[in-house]
């Protein structure tokens, strides 16, 4: 079978890796500006938690907008989203106090995961089955790129006379250019297929009351137990690495980029990987780096000794989404597709990356860092044995066949 790509799935395999980029770049912006974000506003570890919490909140009402992917189609939802993503990164960089900045990220991250679970599914609908854990594998993996540039400046940033809010002016520039790229982008063969067959998209909870539920309800439960560990092990290492391991702000930048750097290229492998020995098996090999990786991170000292672990845990980390991703897209029909990943990830999975920074803020003050975060590698365990146990294997696969339901 010919599985060359057309000059078309070329283009859009860019532009979905750019638009995925800023993914990466948001998430590691919070990530390396906390300490000089609760510095600014004067609030505490704990307090800082719940800003994060704030933040975070936006991933789950991001739903609203995945969930429109099914009604007004892959491309509005993915022009939607460029242009708010824009707009509220823009405005956060002048937010005068805490709340004021907690809010516009949040409605930035509404923006943002909302283009990034939509990239997943067009990701998934616009290329052949033999390559498309290579496709979503690289996909995902763009927003690593999008870390390693923000690990690198971020340093650089804050010594500017705007300081932390420079990060956030100077990442709206190339989301300015994506909006006038996006132009040429075309709605899915798959979803253009479904809306001229005129089938309406089902209410809003007809997803747990149909012969999908299960499927939706054991994802969300993946996604759940993985965000805990993925979602605070990058959020809270900066703080960890200065509090109690003494780094400076230009030692945690040089590890966190040299890290990034050395694991990118295994994370841009690692939907090929899915591709050649499948997804289970791939899961077990990334879910191990990112439980050994997160462990040694919160566990050992000196800078040599914690990049190697962060290296370690970064492409596992990042390759989690790989994984989790591919199944995700997999597992549903195209009029459902958009909705499903909108139920499995943002309003069941989301729910441990937003509300488990605040069970870590409350250990802080007794415990410090690294020891919640050490015990948060035990979820991921449990996550890893939940996938052999309730997922099918998709490799290969057509949509057509991986999408049949086999629950009651």
């Amino acid at each position: 079978m010919n599985t060359a790509f057309t000059p078309y799935q070329k283009k859009l395999f860019v532009f979905l890796s750019v638009a995925n980029f800023f993914e990466g770049y948001d998430f590691f912006a919070i990530t390396q500006l906390l300490p000089s974000l609760r510095q600014t506003f004067g609030l505490t570890p704990r307090e800082g938690t719940w800003l994060i919490t704030l933040i975070n909140a936006g991933t789950i009402l991001a739903y609203l907008l995945v969930r429109r992917a099914d009604r007004w189609g892959r491309k509005q939802v993915l022009s939607v989203t460029i242009a708010g993503y824009a707009l509220f990164t823009f405005l956060s960089a002048w937010a005068p106090s805490a709340l004021l900045f907690g809010v516009l990220q949040m409605v930035a991250r509404i923006f943002l995961i909302g283009e990034w679970a939509t990239s997943m599914v067009v990701a998934a609908e616009e290329y052949p089955a033999e390559r498309r854990g290579m496709v979503i594998g690289v996909v995902s993996a763009a927003s690593g790129l999008g870390s390693i540039i923000c690990a690198g400046i971020v340093p650089l940033l804050l010594k500017t006379h705007f300081g932390w809010r420079s990060v956030y002016m100077v990442g709206v520039v190339p989301l300015v250019l994506m909006m006038f790229a996006r132009r040429g982008l075309q709605e899915t063969r798959r979803f253009a297929e479904h809306r001229a067959s005129g089938v309406a998209q089902a209410p809003l909870l007809d997803m747990l009351r149909g012969p999908q539920r299960g499927r939706v309800l054991k994802l969300g439960a993946i996604w759940f137990l993985s965000y805990i560990c993925t979602n605070n092990a990058v959020t809270f290492w900066k703080e960890f690495a200065m509090a109690e391991r003494g780094l400076d702000h230009k030692q945690v930048g040089s590890v966190v980029t040299v890290a990034a750097l050395v694991s990118m290229p295994l994370v841009f492998l690692a939907g090929r990987m899915l591709d050649a020995i499948g997804r289970k098996r791939g899961a077990a090999v990334i879910y191990t780096a990112t439980v050994l990786g997160v462990l040694g991170a919160y566990t050992f000292s000196g800078v040599a000794a914690l990049t190697v672990c962060m290296t370690v845990g970064i492409f596992g980390i990042n390759a989690v989404l790989t994984v989790l991703n591919t199944f995700m897209t997999e597992l549903f029909p195209t009029e459902l597709r958009g909705n499903a990943v909108a139920w499995s990830n943002n309003l069941i999975g989301r729910l441990g990356y937003v509300f488990s920074p605040l069970a870590i803020g409350e250990m802080v003050g007794k415990y410090g860092w690294g020891v919640p975060l050490r015990l948060s590698t035990l979820f991921p365990v449990v996550a890893l044995f939940l996938i052999f146990l309730w997922l099918p294997e998709t490799n290969a696969r057509e949509l057509e066949d991986t999408s049949q339901s086999v629950e009651a």
